[in-house]
């Protein structure tokens, strides 16, 4: 099957940058006749035929608004995207779902953008490489990254690091002295963050940190972010003699697979050993799950009505939202 020519092609052939082609496909007056031509011989020598909402974006007719995710089948991420579902119903557009992957969701997103180009696009949890600035930086839509920063675009973020110091003092203010911490797999600004929140809090409270407790699954799956990563890690600290008084696992998924694999063991939660979580999934509140509530659904629906302001005005003035995490104490933490 030959390869889709794209806008991307288009812009190679021509010399010229991606938004240029946008602007001659849609007969912008801004574009001179020299560079003009060059793009439209592009076009003929490449036999390139645009999408129709390429040609309606410079008329402000969107239509279509790309949702890059390193998964849609994770509790944190439904909540995500149910936010972006029951906002967008609000105005006049629809969404997609493009799968990253866990692993290497850099990547994998250089693919999705030689697809071609939606109406608007939102970037969860990937980071900005200077080749994934460059391309976006020539799309001519609204961009927003979520889980992110970068001072090209707007962007709304987690205070992961302030997450973690949450979660360690939580558990040191309990009277736990011996405190664990479970891990994904795979290491990341999110978790690298959480990590050293976490650290940082022992380390003020003066509590001892034993590396031996600080473990990960072997489940690959998520990232590690995994209820069979949290069950595994369990059955490590078993193994190496290391239960300690109370875990943290950096989300809610994994303490759910800890909690399981504890009962399986014979501990009981939080008499024998207390677990917290991370993330407020909606079943942590039924599991009575300590945990850091990340304001996921909010954070779906202000992601479109960004968006929505994007289309709707000319403003300049970028978008720079910092969510402030905070403590849920529940009974899986409670000092027996």
């Amino acid at each position: 099957m030959p390869k889709k020519i794209t806008i991307y092609d288009v812009a190679k052939r021509a010399g010229v940058a991606i938004s240029t082609v946008s602007r001659v496909l849609n007969d912008s007056p801004y574009v001179s006749e020299d560079t003009q031509e060059k793009v439209r011989t592009a076009i003929r020598e490449l036999d390139f035929h645009p999408q129709v909402n390429a040609r309606k974006l410079a008329r402000r007719e969107p239509q279509l608004v790309s949702v890059a995710v390193p998964t849609f089948t994770t509790p944190f991420f439904t909540e995500v995207l149910k936010g972006i579902k029951d906002e967008i119903k609000t105005i006049d557009l629809d969404f997609v779902i493009y799968n990253t992957g866990s692993d290497a969701p850099e990547k994998h997103f250089e693919k999705f953008l030689d697809k071609g180009m939606p109406d608007a696009l939102i970037m969860f949890s990937i980071e900005i490489t200077e080749s994934i600035q460059r391309r976006l930086q020539d799309l001519p839509i609204p961009i927003i990254l979520v889980g992110e920063e970068h001072p090209a675009f707007d962007y709304i973020y987690w205070d992961n690091y302030k997450g973690g110091f949450l979660a360690g003092e939580h558990l040191i203010k309990q009277g736990f002295t011996r405190i664990g911490m479970v891990r994904p797999h795979s290491t990341s600004q999110i978790s690298d963050l959480r990590e050293k929140g976490f650290r940082d809090a022992l380390l003020q409270y003066d509590i001892p940190m034993d590396e031996d407790c600080l473990v990960s699954g072997i489940t690959r799956k998520h990232a590690g972010f995994s209820e069979e990563a949290g069950q595994e890690a369990i059955h490590i600290l078993r193994h190496r003699n290391k239960m300690p008084e109370a875990i943290f696992c950096s989300n809610d998924a994994q303490a759910m697979g800890a909690i399981y694999a504890l009962k399986e063991l014979g501990y009981r939660v939080p008499e024998d050993v207390a677990v917290m979580g991370y993330d407020n999934i909606k079943i942590a509140k039924y599991m009575d799950l300590t945990t850091i509530d990340q304001k996921m659904y909010q954070i779906g629906r202000q992601t479109i009505q960004r968006i929505a302001e994007r289309f709707s005005t000319d403003a300049t003035e970028p978008l720079r939202v910092k969510v402030e995490p905070e403590l849920i104490i529940r009974k899986s933490t409670q000092r027996s």
